[in-house]
């Protein structure tokens, strides 16, 4: 595995837990960028770096992939609450010919969930059931629902011919998925997606016992994202000889 100069975009709690591991797999950080004064202060330091990770803030996440982009740099992305702008970022990188690797999420047991997602989909609606998602995440996290619950969603909608969307009313409606999202304490992250009947429940959890499998999986996607072109997602990563 060739060894890397990452570029932390973003250095709360998850830059510092994916610099440990980074560390721990002998990469090498060589910018911390958390502010516009450490843009300042060490520009130079990131224009050196083989590959970004970002995990900001929603409001600064396509600013930061501009400035990965004008320096010819591949970014990873982690950071959620963009999508409505995903389209027009992605023509950027084709136009631009640069690279970058985004997911909701980045825990493999995650996306696992959302192979399985599919599966429960298609069979929820061939057997009557309906569908529900619930999902908790700590009190510092911006964006509500998650981007992993917008993805289940997303997978559901894609796979149930009688659900158009969702919603996070309480009202019944049987053409949205009904998403409960609770923001409190230090959670880490569970979502947990539910089929019923008036019978009975089914249930699909994921819950993440610390940030290390977000950030282990975004380590993976720098090591395999370094230097090559294009988009790339994390059904790449898994599908890939190269992990």
């Amino acid at each position: 595995m060739k060894k890397l100069k990452i570029a932390l975009i973003g250095y709360g709690r998850m830059g510092k837990t994916i610099e440990q591991l980074a560390l721990e797999r002998s990469h090498q950080v060589v910018a911390r960028l958390d502010n516009e004064r450490d843009w300042h202060d060490q520009l130079d330091s990131f224009v050196s770096a083989d590959v970004a990770i970002e995990f900001s803030l929603p409001d600064k996440v396509v600013s930061n992939i501009h400035k990965c982009f004008d320096a010819n740099m591949p970014v990873v992305v982690g950071t959620t609450g963009w999508y409505h702008q995903l389209n027009e970022v992605l023509s950027w990188c084709s136009e631009q010919n640069q690279a970058i690797f985004y997911a909701s999420n980045f825990s493999v047991g995650m996306n696992l969930m959302f192979q399985l997602t599919q599966e429960m989909s298609e069979l929820a609606a061939k057997y009557g059931f309906r569908m529900r998602l619930y999902e908790k995440h700590h009190q510092h996290k911006l964006d509500k629902p998650s981007g992993t619950a917008l993805e289940i969603a997303r997978i559901v909608k894609e796979n149930h011919p009688l659900i158009e969307g969702y919603t996070l009313e309480e009202t019944p409606n049987h053409k949205l998925l009904p998403i409960e999202a609770i923001r409190e304490g230090e959670v880490n992250g569970l979502h947990r997606l539910e089929l019923i009947s008036a019978d009975e429940s089914l249930c699909l959890t994921h819950e993440a016992f610390s940030r290390k499998g977000f950030a282990l999986g975004a380590l993976m996607a720098a090591e395999f994202l370094a230097g090559k072109k294009g988009v790339f997602t994390m059904k790449d990563l898994l599908q890939s000889d190269e992990k």
